[in-house]
């Protein structure tokens, strides 16, 4: 009898773990999460989202005329899905033209490059710039090199980026394309060019910006496409000396106003706090912007017009923001934790949609520790399309940095990224690379922890700085 009662102890005691986990979520929460992820699936309007924006609003660079209309078309749709409290909230971005760029070798061997200014460069003379090519792999290997090899070269950075699901390999060399004009420019180099931060093996460039630093000059700087870049390469190992001529038209213009576009589903009982999800209504200027970040846009706004069709009303207010400039500066992310600074400990938490339509597969958080259980049970409610569960180290988002690092949890579902970066920043960002299956996967994700965080009563906890942590 006693061997029996220990017996049953030990279950118990091994199960209450599991007993405190199914408590944090209310049975009729978590009834209404698994109805949402199965209408979100079927009933998705996502794709109609991203085709409309793409067609009525085109490419969407800071500052532009494509901007612009991109504003009034998130005003007018946010309103016309029944969002509540849709505003427009000013911020200021830089404006800036691409112009012309062109790349040729012109010895040993003359050959035409596809090129394109890295967004932010300057551009050249009119007469242009002539040089030897200097290559690196990367920043660590220009730094080690004396003055007098870099000094009137033109340094070309060759890292390779590979395809990976959870974009790692673009960590890396993205560290070029953005600090490698500042480091080249130190050690007196005349331009910069890199081999394109994506995948792609088509004769395409990649763009991306570029930061310069302010203890160096000012180089002009330009991405050159995969295939190209391996003929220079390739140019360089069979000769001593090879040379590059670069002329670009690029140009910097007075900053322009632009704005974050915000719409809310409005709580009940604690509309003061607001669960957050976003992406950028931005985009580069070479391609339509469906990809990057169409489909979070569209992700972004069906998630909670999905919970509002349900019939859904949470506790928190859902706030959507479609955040100006990212692309070119984060400018929206930064005004919004700017205008918001005073409210963060309303902000329970927050979600943002940037990399493309592919499938979410893993599920990162950043919370406190009395979290987890939690959002170990959140996982639960979204594991059956497919998503594994992470770390609690997310990054949440370029566009939520800003809030939080002022203390503010984030949720951080991970889209694949596997081929994401074939069309990252190209012209072949267009409307046919959507996948409509992820896109609505995406929805259906991004509804469940959006509706969960929003209806419970329990919040995600407080986080410092990473940085102080």
């Amino acid at each position: 009898m006693m061997r029996t009662s220990l017996r049953r102890l030990a279950i118990m005691l091994w199960l209450a773990p599991g007993l405190a986990l199914a408590a944090n979520i209310p049975s009729t929460i978590r009834d209404d999460a698994r109805q949402l992820r199965q209408r979100a699936l079927t009933e998705s309007n996502a794709y109609a989202i991203v085709e409309s924006l793409v067609l009525e609003a085109g490419p969407r660079l800071a500052g532009s005329k494509g901007d612009e209309a991109a504003v009034a078309w998130a005003l007018l749709k946010l309103e016309e899905l029944g969002f509540e409290n849709v505003r427009a909230e000013d911020v200021e971005v830089p404006h800036w033209e691409r112009g012309e760029t062109r790349v040729e070798i012109t010895a040993p061997f003359p050959h035409r490059l596809v090129a394109t200014a890295l967004g932010g460069s300057f551009g050249t003379d009119a007469d242009g710039i002539e040089a030897p090519v200097l290559m690196v792999t990367n920043i660590a290997e220009l730094e080690e090199l004396p003055r007098s090899r870099v000094e009137g070269t033109i340094v070309f950075f060759n890292d390779r980026m590979e395809p990976t699901r959870d974009a790692s390999s673009y960590s890396r060399v993205v560290r070029n394309r953005a600090y490698g004009p500042s480091a080249a420019a130190r050690l007196g180099a005349v331009a910069a060019i890199t081999r394109s931060a994506g995948t792609s093996s088509d004769r395409i460039a990649h763009t991306g910006s570029l930061r310069y630093a302010d203890d160096a000059p000012r180089i002009p700087a330009a991405a050159i496409s995969n295939p190209d870049a391996n003929l220079l390469e390739r140019q360089i190992q069979m000769a001593d000396v090879v040379t590059l001529s670069l002329s670009m038209t690029s140009r910097h213009l007075e900053p322009r106003r632009s704005a974050n576009v915000i719409g809310e589903l409005r709580g009940t009982d604690a509309a003061d706090e607001i669960v957050l999800i976003g992406a950028h209504l931005d985009s580069w200027d070479l391609g339509q912007g469906a990809v990057d970040d169409g489909s979070g846009v569209a992700i972004a706004i069906e998630a909670v017009r999905q919970i509002r069709e349900a019939g859904l009303r949470p506790r928190r207010t859902i706030r959507v923001v479609l955040y100006a400039n990212e692309e070119f500066g984060v400018s929206g992310g930064k005004a919004y934790a700017e205008k918001y600074s005073d409210q963060v400990a309303q902000h329970v938490i927050g979600l943002e949609a940037d990399l493309g339509p592919g499938k979410v597969w893993r599920f990162d958080v950043r919370v406190a520790a009395k979290a987890l259980p939690l959002v170990e049970e959140m996982h639960k409610l979204i594991e059956p399309l497919g998503i594994a569960r992470g770390n609690n180290e997310a990054y949440g988002g370029a566009d939520l940095v800003a809030m939080r690092d002022l203390g503010m949890p984030v949720l951080g579902p991970r889209q694949d990224a596997s081929l994401y970066f074939e069309v990252h920043h190209t012209v072949n960002d267009t409307l046919d690379k959507i996948s409509r299956e992820g896109l609505d996967q995406n929805v259906a994700t991004y509804a469940v922890l959006t509706y969960i965080a929003a209806a419970i009563e329990q919040d995600f906890g407080r986080l410092p700085p990473p940085n102080s942590e």
